[in-house]
């Protein structure tokens, strides 16, 4: 049986409405007791801030580093230490309301490693992806089938591949004594099908 196999390739656009922050709590101390001790208090109060925003669950610990400190001629200057934290966000409003909180809350002891923009549900937009996908490996398949002369037949197999397009990423510098808001903008959810169909 003769075949024809294409890739066609589909896409939406959607609004991310949710955020997911990476922050640190770190602290440097003479001891590694004392640095230990001031990334904890400082880690607490990550906690906290963010508890008063979102559910519980939605609060979680990452990785803890402890490492030595030195001074700019590079001696030895006591011990840093750092524990990391993932909030996720409900809505870009809440994201925007804890990084500011945490600011207050934390000071120089926040880090923030950034902030990603999603989509909650993007289940709506990949359909539409996979729609757009199809009819653009039909389109495809019917064009290659009138130049070599034949017909398409019947659909032989669908492989599915792609995935949705990289989440918007956000970097965070210093924190400025104001409101930190963030704009959604665009994000586009990708999908591409592999299709084989009979010819005639």
């Amino acid at each position: 049986m003769r075949t024809i196999t294409v890739v066609g390739h589909g896409s939406t656009q959607v609004v991310p409405d949710s955020a997911v922050l990476r922050v640190g709590a770190a602290h440097q101390g003479a001891t590694l007791a004392e640095a230990l001790a001031g990334a904890s208090s400082a880690g607490e109060a990550v906690v906290s801030v963010a508890r008063q925003h979102v559910d519980t669950a939605r609060v979680a610990s990452r990785d803890l580093s402890v490492w030595p400190a030195h001074d700019h001629q590079g001696r030895p200057a006591g011990f840093q230490a750092r524990q990391g934290y993932t909030i996720l966000c409900p809505d870009l409003a809440v994201a925007g309301t804890v990084v500011t909180e945490l600011a207050a809350a934390v000071g120089d002891r926040l880090q923030v490693d950034g902030v990603t923009l999603e989509v909650a549900d993007s289940a709506a937009a990949e359909v539409g992806a996979r729609e757009a996908a199809y009819a653009d490996a039909l389109a495809r398949a019917s064009h290659l089938a009138a130049l070599a002369g034949v017909r398409l037949g019947e659909v032989q197999a669908v492989v599915e591949g792609g995935a949705a397009g990289a989440p918007a990423e956000m970097g965070i510098g210093a924190m400025a004594k104001r409101d930190v808001s963030f704009e959604p903008g665009e994000s586009t959810v990708s999908q591409s099908l592999t299709v084989t169909w009979s010819v005639t």
